[in-house]
This record gives structure tokens, sequence and C-alpha cells, in this order.
């Protein structure tokens, strides 16, 4: 890996990470166009542009969550369901999706689908919701649907989003509650990783680390603002198209 890759892999983890469609596959796909193959430091950088992504959510929304302090249990509850089938389903979905880049444009294909249903099937409930009302109830089941993002290719905020429209969540309501959501959901994945692998690196790697983690930070807090800014007015119907779009290219091209 080079300083440039780790720039560009910055640049797409920030992007990526907090819009409906798949950083973990976007992340692929951009490793196979650079050339790189997966290795244990691969996995480490990988990790380390995630955290660069967290930190911009903190920077974002650390006075609301000190001045709004339950909000964090219930941001906790709304992690269980994850917490409990990735610890389950970790070794399997591990075994059969890793690094499969054929699941991650079907599952680009499913998301997307079933995106534009929920969009034009499941009317929008237009009474205000914030997320210093979210009950525990609410964080729960919005939570439940990310157990679908095991698999890559769906998108954590992805399918908390699918699993909201069609619930009748407003879309600025559930897009920061899936900002929020991504806090304990990638430290845990993070600490896990960090916990099963013992890491040594050299100056070189430490800098690619740095750097990717550092574009990634402030490309992220970018991209929050101005997904935030957007789906305040329009739908999530581009994102759906642009999924299944990026699903079909990416099957033809690999496939054909």
């Amino acid at each position: 890996m080079t300083l440039f890759d780790s720039i560009i892999l910055g640049i797409v983890e920030g992007i990526t990470e907090f819009l409906p469609v798949s950083s973990t596959g976007h992340l692929m796909i951009a490793n196979r166009l650079l050339g790189n193959t997966p290795t244990d430091f691969s996995k480490t950088f990988e990790i380390a542009i995630q955290s660069g992504a967290i930190f911009a959510v903190l920077f974002l929304y650390i006075t609301l969550l000190f001045k709004h302090r339950n909000l964090i249990l219930k941001i906790a509850v709304g992690f269980l369901p994850t917490l409990v089938a990735g610890l389950i389903l970790y070794p399997l979905v591990k075994s059969f999706f890793q690094e499969n880049i054929i699941v991650v444009f079907i599952a680009l294909i499913v998301g997307g689908t079933a995106m534009l249903f929920v969009e034009k099937n499941s009317p929008q409930n237009t009474a205000p919701r914030t997320l210093e009302s979210l009950s525990y109830r609410d964080a729960l089941k919005l939570g439940t649907m990310q157990i679908l993002a095991l698999i890559p290719g769906i998108s954590r905020s992805g399918a908390t989003i699918i699993g909201g429209l069609a619930l009748r969540y407003p879309r600025t309501f559930l897009v920061e509650f899936s900002f929020l959501l991504a806090l304990p959901t990638i430290f845990g994945a993070t600490a896990y990783d960090l916990y099963k692998n013992n890491f040594v690196f050299s100056r070189d790697e430490i800098t690619l680390l740095l750097v990717g983690a550092l574009v990634s930070a402030v490309v992220a807090y970018i991209a929050m603002k101005t997904f935030l800014n957007y789906i305040k007015n329009n739908t999530f119907t581009p994102f759906a198209y642009y999924r299944i779009c990026i699903g079909i290219i990416g099957l033809l091209y690999f496939l054909l």
C-alpha cells in the first residue's frame, strides 16, 4: 500500500461510511482497482480509517451527547441486537462472505431494490421526531435492522434507513440516528479486531494509518453535513439507483 492508496481509501471511507451505499463494499472495490490484496495490515488500515470516521461523528454530536446523556444509553440499547448477532454469526459471515466481492455486488442490488420499494410504498410520518425524543423502543427496533449489515454490501446505515422507512420514521431522524449508532458498532468491531490480533508496525505503516484516518475524519465530517442538508428536502431514491447501477456494473465486470 502506498501513501496515494491511503489517501484514496481514506476518501472512500469518509464519503461512504455514513451514506446508505456500503463503505465495506466500496473499500473492497477500491482495493481491487488499486491492485491491493488482503493482508493483515490492510485489515488494520480499514480499522484505522473507520476510527477516523467515528471521530467525525463525535465532533459533530459531542455537545448533544453531553447535554442528553440518556441518549448514550439508548444508543447502547440500539447496538445490542448487532452485538449479539455479531458474536453468534461472525465466524459464519467471515467464512462465507468476507472478501467475496460478488456477494457485495448482489447485496448492493438487493439493498437498492429494497430502498426503492420502501421509498415508494411507505408513506412518511410527518410528525416531528428528534434524537432527544428517541425512545428505548425506537432504538431497539432500529438497531435490530443493523443485523442485516453483517453481510458486506448491505450497508449499516442502509439497513437502518430501509427498516426505518418501512416503519414510517422521518428521513432526517433516521440519518442522524444511523450516525450515532455507528459509534458503538464501529468501536465494538475495532476493539474486537484489536483484541484478536497483535500489531507491530513500521514507521511507514504508521504514517499510512495516520494519514488514512485523518483524511477519513475530515471527509466524513463534510459528507455527514452535506448528507443531512440534502435529506431535509429529498429522498433516498438516488442512492437506491446508485446501488443498483454499481451492483450490476460490478457483476458484469467481474463475471464476464
